[in-house]
């Protein structure tokens, strides 16, 4: 999911008085939630959590959900067969309760179904209840539909709590995609099924919270006293949205929120570091899940030439990005796919070093060009981007320096939604993007970025995953090791051919590995049990505050 600078994968104050009367008017109406303009203020003693961010959610609806503004609160609100232990990316049962029973040819999934759940409109939950959900998420064809219907062929209960789903092919990734956000549970008696058939202003899932209000610039979860499982240590959780990095920042540091979680600049996080280390709050950081790279279109002169592409690999200098744009905040990133897998592999790192600036001009030497005749590279980014817009400046002066006019880099922006829908026309010669992962599997970081159903050698990709995100790419040999990786269940061999991946990526240079995020949340004194699970998603029921 490219959903970059948290907007197109991702989290895109008032007296006590008014907080009162809010509160009065969300008792009336917290039977059936409807779009309001007032804010929920955080209070004081009442047992509930004030969460500030700057994300916006589009839609509340699971089955069109695909920003992480959405996914963060959909998770908080639902449960899905299986979820996350928050610090790992294995999966564990939630609404199943084991993992699935896999026929020997890895087609069919038989998944034993938890008894005794409730939706928060009182609908009983079963296997028929999930198998609707699942159905819907494919047929509605929301904008992450595909997600389900690329790899399930039927979805059925075949028992009161036995659901079986067969899949069109095999992929050994498919139960942490179940885990996925918008895959979740949600009553067949509130929602229908039908192409573009959504409602993006309610909920009404099985989750340990319950959506009581949703206004424009603020949102209340209460407790769903009826859950399943363990209860919220908390009493529920008001979600302010601020509109600007600064508002956020400051209602911080005012103590107008408990938590402040997406999306602080760097400055602003190294400015509540250091108030932390005062102990005025506290500070918990995780390793992040999100990846920065740049894209290399092989279609755009003289980027057609591999010998450029490694060019510019060896020039980059990632602990200088990691000082400059980032104050330290991020760590270099030498694969496609993050440290947080195992099958991580530093293939960037072996191949080219950082700054390494005598490779580079050797491998624009080969590719014909000179001081007298440059290698000539446009990079993009979206203009709402303070990261990128520092990164490729930093980038830009460093060629300048230091590759004696051998490689001029023009840096250039367009508007986020513009970029956003261009970078799959072929536009941009060298584009810089995030990308936040659907769900967790190292698949999800080669799939998307390097699969081709269409192209050829001389023509590069015209149909497919790399096309999309602005490579363009084309390898028949890695299509046929995407195939295997997918259909290989066998934990070590599948290791095996991600290092063939990952060994691939570096000689052929689509894509340039950057830096991992490393997640920075804030805490007011007094608050505790503040955790995230592995998408990024701050984990709303675990949280108190004396």
């Amino acid at each position: 999911m490219t959903w970059f600078s948290l907007t197109a994968r991702r989290w895109r104050r008032i007296p006590q008085f008014l907080s009162l009367f809010c509160l009065c008017i969300v008792l009336v109406i917290s039977c059936a939630p409807v779009q309001e303009t007032t804010t929920v203020s955080s209070g004081t003693g009442d047992g509930r959590i004030t969460v500030g961010t700057t994300l916006k959610p589009r839609t509340l609806d699971p089955a069109d959900t695909y920003e992480l503004a959405s996914l963060g609160l959909v998770l908080n609100m639902s449960d899905r067969l299986y979820t996350y232990e928050p610090g790992s990316t294995e999966i564990k049962p939630q609404l199943a309760t084991a993992l699935p029973e896999i026929s020997a040819d890895g087609l069919t999934y038989t998944i034993p179904i938890r008894q005794g759940v409730v939706y928060h409109d009182e609908t009983p939950f079963n296997a028929k209840a999930m198998e609707f959900s699942m159905r819907r998420f494919i047929e509605n064809k929301g904008q992450p539909s595909f997600l389900l219907s690329d790899t399930v062929d039927t979805v059925t209960a075949t028992d009161e709590y036995e659901l079986t789903i067969q899949l069109k092919r095999p992929f050994a990734a498919f139960p942490s995609l179940l885990a996925f956000s918008g895959v979740c549970a949600l009553s067949p008696t509130a929602y229908e099924i039908g192409a573009g058939k959504f409602q993006p202003n309610t909920f009404v899932g099985t989750g340990p919270y319950k959506l009581a209000a949703y206004g424009t610039d603020s949102l209340r979860l209460d407790v769903f006293e009826e859950y399943w499982g363990e209860k919220p240590a908390n009493q529920g959780v008001n979600v302010q949205i601020q509109t600007s990095a600064v508002n956020l920042f400051n209602a911080f540091r005012t103590g107008t929120v408990d938590i402040a979680y997406l999306s602080l600049q760097p400055d602003q996080i190294s400015s509540l570091e250091a108030g932390a280390e005062k102990g005025d709050w506290q500070v918990i950081t995780a390793e992040g899940s999100v990846v920065s790279y740049m894209a290399l279109n092989r279609n755009q002169p003289p980027l057609d030439q591999p010998e450029v592409r490694a060019a510019i690999a060896a020039m980059i200098d990632r602990p200088l990005l990691n000082e400059r744009v980032l104050l330290g905040q991020a760590a270099p990133l030498y694969s496609m796919i993050p440290t947080t897998f195992n099958v991580s592999q530093p293939v960037f790192q072996e191949k080219y070093g950082d700054a390494n600036f005598e490779q580079a001009k050797e491998l624009l030497t080969q590719a014909g060009f000179s001081k007298d005749k440059p290698a000539q590279v446009e990079i993009w980014y979206p203009s709402t981007s303070a990261n990128r817009s520092l990164a490729a400046q930093t980038l830009q002066s460093l060629a300048a320096q230091e590759m004696e006019g051998m490689l001029q880099l023009d840096i250039k922006n367009v508007e986020s939604a513009t970029f956003f829908k261009d970078i799959s026309r072929g536009i941009y010669p060298a584009a810089l993007v995030d990308w936040y992962p659907d769900f967790l599997d190292p698949d999800n970081y080669v799939q998307p970025f390097l699969s081709c159903q269409k192209g050829s050698n001389a023509q590069g990709c015209e149909e497919g995953g790399s096309k999309s995100q602005g490579s363009f790419y084309y390898s028949e040999n890695m299509n046929q090791l995407i195939a295997q990786q997918r259909q290989e269940q066998n934990p070590e061999t599948r290791q095996q051919i991600f290092t063939e991946i990952q060994k691939q990526i570096a000689n052929d240079v689509p894509y340039i590995p950057l830096w991992q995020t490393r997640d920075y949340i804030f805490a007011q004194n007094g608050v505790s049990n503040v955790q995230l699970d592995p998408t990024q998603n701050l984990i709303y029921r675990t949280i108190t505050k004396q």
